[in-house]
């Protein structure tokens, strides 16, 4: 895959993607997410995520928000538990402004005290409108269930308690501790030369000191599979089903990727779907899904069913589990996964955005980045043994952890 990329002397790093379109995307990646909070810091990244766009010493926050929108542009950003990201799209010719602006909220933004009190009951409205999506709350849920009394099972918005305590030097701190520059990336994809783009990188991050962090994480828990069940009084039952899996650097990491899609990946020919909602019409919304952490990961899969369906629902999914677990796919069915898994690859690669937002996150973390001849020579080698393999290893009964709400 024929992308540019380059490092500065303080350590911060770009990788850019040349695509001949009109439409172009920047973002910049930090290492460093909710799980790299101290238990007082419950909520920090995802806080400080919102308070870049609440001024700098030279834009206030409406000009930091119509700085690219008033060119037909629009800038964002994301926290999870490993990673903060912001990023923006814009046309072609307003790549200086775009890498200006972000520079400019990351490195020197200011947050003025008014604005850290307003954006505080902004994500407490977050957090209560997140308790009303049982849909979405289950998930963090159930990472706190499975990983309990540990930083990556917290979720990542925080709570109104942690929240109030926070403090301009709270921000400050955290941000000297985890925002270093050689853990940093900025990623783009767009119709720009690479000398121009080079330039424009040069002049708004070679400023920035060099800074050096290799964050402390650590997971040495012991994975004690747990059932529980919380009344919550919703129309639908919600269940989720699953365990901890391979961390995103295991050689295993790419045929669990596989074997989800088989079990409940985004095409509606998976078998959890085609047995749950095309079969027997028990659930609207089932899926399957694989989180890989730097330490660790988790395997889960989800859906909503009514209350009267729970139970066959439940005995539904998991024999699915279970003929993953006896019966080794022939190599008609391991073809046809396969050429589904790359297909699918290559359409989302066709998306400039979720493109930068991989390449920026495989330089991160590995300094390199698969193309799609080499991500298919990977998922060809995976074998009917290895989906055998590790389906059993993974998603053992006895490792199977379950929350459902009612």
């Amino acid at each position: 895959m024929n992308y540019i990329s380059s490092e500065l002397k303080n350590g911060i790093r770009l990788v850019h993607y040349p695509v001949k379109t009109e439409i172009a995307y920047c973002g910049i990646l930090i290492n460093a997410g909710s799980r790299d909070e101290q238990e007082h810091e419950h909520g920090m990244a995802h806080f400080i995520e919102h308070m870049f766009f609440k001024g700098t010493g030279r834009r206030k926050p409406f000009h930091i928000l119509s700085r690219m929108e008033d060119v037909g542009g629009e800038i964002n950003a994301y926290t999870t538990k490993e990673e903060t990201c912001i990023y923006t799209s814009f046309l072609k010719n307003d790549y200086a402004r775009a890498m200006d602006l972000l520079s400019d909220i990351l490195f020197r933004s200011d947050f003025p005290e008014k604005e850290m009190i307003k954006e505080k009951e902004v994500i407490i409205d977050e957090i209560n409108s997140y308790k009303d999506s049982p849909a979405e709350l289950i998930f963090d849920e159930f990472e706190e269930q499975i990983f309990p009394d540990h930083p990556i099972g917290r979720n990542i918005l925080g709570t109104e308690e942690s929240l109030k305590r926070f403090g301009k030097k709270d921000i400050i701190d955290f941000m000297a501790k985890n925002y270093s520059a050689d853990q940093m990336i900025v990623c783009s994809v767009g119709n720009i030369s690479s000398r121009l783009l080079n330039k424009y990188f040069d002049k708004y991050f070679s400023g920035v000191p060099e800074s050096k962090h290799q964050p402390k994480r650590s997971f040495n828990q012991l994975y004690v599979p747990s059932e529980k069940i919380q009344n919550m009084d919703t129309f639908q039952s919600h269940c989720l089903i699953g365990a901890t899996a391979y961390d995103i650097r295991s050689e295993k990491r790419v045929g669990l990727y596989l074997l989800n899609n088989i079990l409940g990946g985004q095409g509606l020919s998976s078998r959890l779907n085609m047995s749950l909602r095309e079969k027997k019409g028990l659930a609207y919304n089932v899926e399957s899904s694989y989180s890989p952490y730097c330490d660790t990961g988790v395997l889960s899969i989800y859906f909503g069913t009514d209350h009267e369906n729970l139970k066959k629902s439940m005995q539904l999914a998991k024999l699915e589990i279970k003929k993953l677990r006896e019966k080794k796919l022939g190599s008609l069915q391991m073809g046809k996964a396969q050429r589904q898994m790359i297909g699918q690859l290559a359409r989302s690669r066709e998306n400039n955005e979720s493109l930068m937002f991989s390449l920026g996150k495989s330089h991160l973390l590995f300094n390199e980045f698969d193309g799609i001849k080499e991500l298919t020579r990977k998922i060809e080698a995976i074998t009917g043994d290895d989906i055998l393999e590790m389906a059993n290893e993974i998603l053992a009964p006895e490792r199977l952890s379950t929350l459902i709400y009612k």
